[in-house]
């Protein structure tokens, strides 16, 4: 499904002091590239807000006058987006746009396709845990958000000031309920950030946030059994010695980028080149248990 995404990054972050929020860490990286990689397959990401560095290439966009509020974000946004194709009965295909606030340190890809998918008339709303509806993470049609904020520019005479609600109320709309409790968490104050920061390190789930994390710093995207390359590295210590373990999984790593180069599927490239160096280390171990057995029976 071919979609385009609008990424809202200008806010004053007043509870944060007018810190940087989009620029914020968490888990290593900025708050705005965490939400730039939930959308990474998005036909063109719009980021409304100040210029800076990101991990993907983006179009910027900025309000006018700045600080206008999100419903003026939003449609400056969606004036940065380029027109679509022609639809197949000869009218515009105006798809899908997926809305988000840069803010979201646990927003996923699975929950930005739930909302792709929505059977929603004008798109689709994400419903946190307490049963409120989250507007900057959303799935909209195109067509009736242009309308409906033509609509309200007219009423009013501009967006500024405008409160999300008054777009929203007029559209119909799904309701998401993400299968990943935490997707429309987001960080306002600073607890908001500290409490993000410390459940990106807990126990049961820092190995999958940190496995994360370094795709998207090395722009890789393939998926990593753990599993196979720690017990990996944990025979690669036992049977061979402890720096064994770091520089054998690079050398795995460094044979299947060899195999994808040449057309082999990146995964399965990975299991190959995991399961050869495993074996080699058990027989290493293997022998080394051996001859320490015949010096043992020769001193006898």
């Amino acid at each position: 499904m071919t979609y385009d995404a609008i990424v809202l990054a200008g806010g004053a972050a007043r509870r944060l002091g007018g810190a940087d929020k989009p620029g914020l860490l968490v888990g290593g990286r900025p708050l705005l590239d965490r939400v730039l990689d939930a959308c990474a397959d998005a036909r063109t990401t719009v980021v409304v807000g100040g210029r800076r560095p990101t991990a993907r290439p983006v179009r910027w966009a900025r309000e006018d006058p700045p600080g206008g509020g999100p419903l003026a974000a939003l449609d400056a946004g969606l004036r940065r987006l380029p027109p679509r194709d022609e639809g197949l009965d000869g009218g515009r295909d105006e798809g899908l746009v997926v809305v988000l606030s840069a803010d979201l340190p646990f927003l996923d890809r699975d929950t930005v396709r739930a909302l792709l998918d929505a059977p929603g008339g004008d798109g689709a709303l994400l419903r946190d845990p307490d049963g409120r509806d989250q507007p900057l993470v959303a799935a909209y049609r195109a067509e009736p958000l242009r309308r409906e904020i033509a609509l309200l520019a007219a009423e009013h005479g501009s967006v500024t000031g405008l409160p999300l609600r008054a777009l929203t109320a007029e559209l119909e709309l799904a309701h998401v309920t993400a299968a990943a409790p935490l997707a429309s968490f987001d960080c306002d104050t600073w607890d908001d950030l500290a409490a993000a920061r410390a459940r990106i390190r807990e126990h049961g789930t820092v190995l999958e946030s940190w496995i994360t994390a370094a795709k998207a710093e090395l722009g890789i995207d393939v998926d990593v059994d753990t599993t196979v390359l720690l017990d990996l590295a944990r025979d690669a210590a036992h049977g061979v010695a402890r720096p064994a373990a770091p520089l054998t999984t690079f050398l795995v790593g460094y044979a299947a980028a060899r195999a994808e180069a040449a057309g082999a599927d990146p995964a399965e490239a990975v299991a190959e080149a995991s399961r050869k160096v495993a074996d080699l280390a058990l027989r290493w171990a293997a022998e080394a248990a051996e001859s320490a057995g015949a010096e043992e029976t020769g001193s006898g």
